[in-house]
């Protein structure tokens, strides 16, 4: 969701925020802007102006860095907004400024200036407290309330009056900020929002530029040296110097808080020859999934070891895991669905998948045994990490996270781990990350099977090989676009569309519902097939499409009797059919045939013309594919 980029130098960041902001435009935002401390020296001595400077817009990055073409500062901050609190204006974009009590915008100077992700649920009882004090508020957001509290809390230390103003916030942020006294320092802090430092580098007696961003990408070719924020933290950032302060304000040493390097690829977000992100990272599956899988020779718990940081930890985890507990949302949440149906057909473990932003808020009764599962593509969902804490304090201690970002909250609040190598992902309706996290949890079953005594070595070297064949299968199934374009042109004129699948294809019906309706707007819905008669059939029509998804199982045959109960009523069906299912093409009968039957691997496969079908029906329709409205690609807010 909302981006945060920041920089303490003595050359001119301005290019470095503006190209940070660009970097996280995937998010999604509505709003954007920066703040410069002018009175920063640059490497030439001479400072470009006094006290702070701010500039915003409600269009894209581009037109922000044409407002500070020929500003220069050594010093700032940038963000990009994705609206919560007060509506996608101007006056409600980041930074916000504080010019103390009893002034206003151009009254005073202002004081600090601040960029905010994450939502502070005590906004209205502070925002009370401080216009009884006599601050003026000019926006609707609740993150002018933190300006305004850490200005009420300052007596020279920066770092001193955020830390003091962090005590008092209930909720999730991150936060950036500057202080007008303060020309080269930057101070961040969080608590429930990612926050990273980067360390560049320096030389002949130059100090090393300094940064803080909210996800490493933005930093991507700029330095690959980061200190990862925990919980509570609070980061002091001044002249080629920082220090890291704990909840309780004691300075963490360099054990506590150590600069990892990580190679963060800037041409991972180029779009090549692509016409969307999406696009291009649908045809980025095979390899996504061929990187996901390299170097799994053979099925052992160590897989899931975090890669082996933590020495047999999964071996003791799953031989005595007596069920498994699935923490997700969204799409990720469809991966879980899938992922149920394996391990209990496969393992024969008992599986619950929740929802992660509903589990937490009901009373659940923890059982012993259980391994807690949460899957996230950033690592950083907000509902995901708050429903994981949540299991903990339950007492459910064994936990593992499928995840696609290896220095993520998730993998490091997690006992166990499984990272996927999807690469980066900008489009914000999922889909490698989606191929990627059904490989890892097939991988996950395998090991729960082997360790259950379900797994035999010919069975293991049977679902390898399968497995290893995937890459070249979805290549098969990426070469029925032109089929899937030919859907899609009818798809483009309708308004509803019904999705049905059937046992672990009734996730991938859901999976492909949520993608069209995401980027589209077509309305659309996924049932079991067997719900037909319970009512979803009194919707049918010849203008609601009907896609199924029909792999030549043990449901086979109910699902032809189910397509019978559309075709009576007039309905149109589209259907996903391997070679061997015997359904033929006929007038209001459209049938596509995958190049091979892929037993319980099927899902994956199966998923990838619906991908296509939302991405070519979007297309036709002109939405913005990449960016949908109302929508943000990490949800770091509940």
């Amino acid at each position: 969701m909302c981006g945060i980029v920041g920089a303490v130098a003595t050359a001119d960041i301005v290019g470095v925020l503006v190209q940070g902001l660009q970097r996280l435009e995937y998010r999604g935002y509505d709003s954007c802007g920066l703040a410069l401390h002018l009175g920063a020296p640059l490497a030439d001595g001479a400072a470009p102006g006094r006290g702070l400077w701010r500039a915003r817009s409600t269009a894209r990055v581009s037109e922000l860095a044409a407002q500070v073409q020929g500003v220069a500062a050594a010093t700032g901050i940038a963000h990009t907004r994705w609206a919560t609190h007060g509506a996608p204006a101007v006056h409600n974009a980041h930074p916000h400024v504080s010019h103390g009590p009893g002034a206003a915008a151009g009254q005073r100077p202002a004081r600090v200036a601040l960029v905010h992700n994450g939502i502070i649920e005590n906004h209205d009882a502070l925002r009370a407290e401080l216009q009884a004090l006599g601050y003026v508020f000019e926006s609707q957001t609740d993150t002018e309330v933190i300006a305004h509290l850490i200005d009420s809390l300052y007596t020279g230390d920066l770092a001193e009056a955020v830390h003091r103003a962090a005590q008092r916030l209930q909720g999730a942020y991150a936060i950036a900020v500057l202080h007008h006294d303060e020309p080269q320092r930057l101070v961040g802090a969080r608590a429930g929002s990612p926050l990273v430092l980067g360390v560049g580098t320096g030389g002949d007696g130059v100090p090393a530029p300094l940064y803080l961003a909210s996800d490493a990408l933005a930093l991507a070719g700029v330095t690959d040296r980061f200190v990862f924020l925990a919980e509570g933290d609070v980061v002091d950032i001044q002249l080629g110097r920082w220090r890291v302060l704990g909840r309780d304000g004691t300075r963490l040493d360099d054990a506590q808080r150590p600069i990892k390097t990580v190679q963060v690829g800037s041409q991972d977000v180029a779009l090549g020859p692509y016409r969307h992100y999406m696009q291009k990272e649908i045809f980025e599956q095979p390899r996504a999934l061929a990187d996901t899988l390299e170097g799994v020779e053979g099925i052992v718990p160590e897989l899931f070891d975090d890669h082996g940081v933590r020495s047999r930890a999964a071996w003791r985890v799953f031989d005595t895991t007596q069920r498994v507990l699935i923490l997700a949302c969204g799409t990720s949440y469809y991966a879980g669905c899938v992922a149920r149906y394996w391990l209990e057909a496969i393992a024969g473990v008992p599986t619950t998948v929740e929802i992660a932003s509903e589990y937490r808020y009901r009373t659940s009764v923890p059982e012993p045994g259980t391994l807690v599962v949460t899957i996230s593509q950033s690592g950083e969902t907000a509902d995901t990490l708050a429903a994981l804490r949540h299991a903990q304090a339950l007492g459910l201690t064994d936990t593992l996270t499928i995840c696609n970002v290896a220095t993520s909250a998730m993998v490091r609040e997690c006992e166990l781990a499984y990272v996927t190598r999807a690469g980066v992902e900008i489009g914000v309706a999922s889909t490698k990350a989606f191929t990627t996290q059904l490989a890892a949890l097939f991988l996950l079953t395998l090991a729960l099977a082997q360790r259950k005594g379900r797994l035999s070595p010919e069975q293991e070297a049977q679902h390898l090989r399968a497995m290893r064949h995937l890459p070249a299968a979805l290549q098969a199934v990426l070469a029925l676009e032109p089929q899937v374009i030919r859907w899609a042109e009818d798809f483009a004129a309708k308004e509803h569309a019904l999705f049905l699948g059937r046992g672990l294809h009734y996730p991938i019906a859901l999976e492909g519902a949520l993608k069209l309706k995401e980027i589209s707007y077509i309305h659309a819905e996924a049932y079991p097939a067997g719900e037909l008669k319970h009512g979803p059939l009194a919707l049918v029509t010849s203008a609601m499409p009907v896609v199924t998804v029909a792999p030549n199982d043990a449901l086979l045959e109910k699902l032809k009797s189910n397509m019978q109960e559309v075709r009576a009523r007039g309905g149109v069906l589209y259907v996903l059919a391997d070679a061997d299912t015997h359904i033929t093409a006929s007038e209001g009968l459209h049938v596509i045939r995958m190049p091979e039957h892929y037993g319980a691997l099927s899902p994956i496969l199966h998923v990838v013309p619906l991908q296509l079908l939302a991405y070519h029906t979007a297309c036709l329709r002109g939405t913005d594919v990449d960016k949908p409205r109302n929508l943000a690609k990490s949800v770091t807010v509940e």
